[in-house]
């Protein structure tokens, strides 16, 4: 039997500068925020990450760490907007490609099923459609479609409520936040989990098989500041509190100071 557990700082020591890290969760849920953290916290740089952003994505635009996004939203559920994602995009301090959430979806499908690209309707008339992005014929209906490709990761982080040392995770919501889709995308996968346990009265909710699962960091709180019912709410006085900092650089310093043990 394979021990595969790990700590955020030998995940982080795995991880390479200019690395296309996918981001699980969805908005401010269930994001593996002690792994964006011990990120924030490194030296790593020029990052392109892909995400259904929250935090995440803000701790990293704020932390310098990323060079390209990939996104279908960036928001923080109960503040619609992620300011320090705002910020940086406003400034022009990052690469975007931002895509409709079902475009995403299919980029993530097509890299877990060693495809090139997968069609969707979606996106078609819209200002999404950039140049980089292809349309074609489709050789049966002749209608035209997208060509969406492939979301291919060097590395997925996710959190799940419950996982055991080799890998095999459950979710405990009710809702898997696509996390399966990033890990199938990414050549490694970092799982954190609330704890090292399956529940075996939710066997149902078994998402994550050992075989797609490089490390298992044991993180207790390790979504937080994000929801992860049914272990946690959202922590709202928090977020409020991080979220103010994108306009106050004194406040900010103190929130890095705390929240990430950085003095900057």
């Amino acid at each position: 039997m394979s021990d595969k557990r790990m700590t955020e700082a030998q995940v982080v020591a795995q991880l390479q500068d200019g690395m296309t890290l996918g981001i699980g969760g969805w908005g401010s849920r269930r994001k593996p925020m002690s792994l964006v953290r011990a990120i924030a916290a490194s030296d790593l740089k020029d990052l392109t990450i892909v995400s259904y952003g929250g935090p995440d994505v803000g701790l990293l635009c704020k932390t310098g760490k990323i060079k390209r996004l990939i996104f279908a939203f960036v928001s923080l559920d109960s503040i619609a907007l992620e300011p320090h994602f705002r910020a940086a995009r406003q400034a022009g301090e990052i690469e975007i490609t931002e895509l409709d959430e079902g475009m995403f979806l299919q980029g993530l499908r097509a890299a877990g099923w060693g495809m090139p690209f997968l069609p969707t309707r979606a996106g078609l008339g819209s200002s999404v459609m950039t140049p980089e992005l292809k349309t074609l014929i489709c050789p049966y209906t002749g209608q035209e479609v997208v060509a969406v490709p492939a979301l291919k990761l060097d590395a997925a982080l996710i959190h799940m409520h419950r996982a055991d040392i080799r890998g095999n995770a459950q979710y405990l919501n009710d809702d898997p936040y696509f996390d399966d889709l990033f890990a199938m995308a990414a050549d490694r996968t970092y799982l954190s989990t609330e704890r090292i346990g399956l529940d075996d009265t939710c066997s149902h909710r078994y998402l994550i098989n050992r075989m797609m699962v490089t490390g298992v960091v044991e993180a207790p709180g390790g979504a937080w500041f994000t929801d992860c019912s049914p272990d946690y709410p959202r922590d709202e006085a928090l977020q409020r509190r991080y979220a103010a900092t994108a306009k106050d650089p004194d406040a900010w310093r103190a929130f890095a100071a705390e929240f990430l043990g950085a003095s900057t």
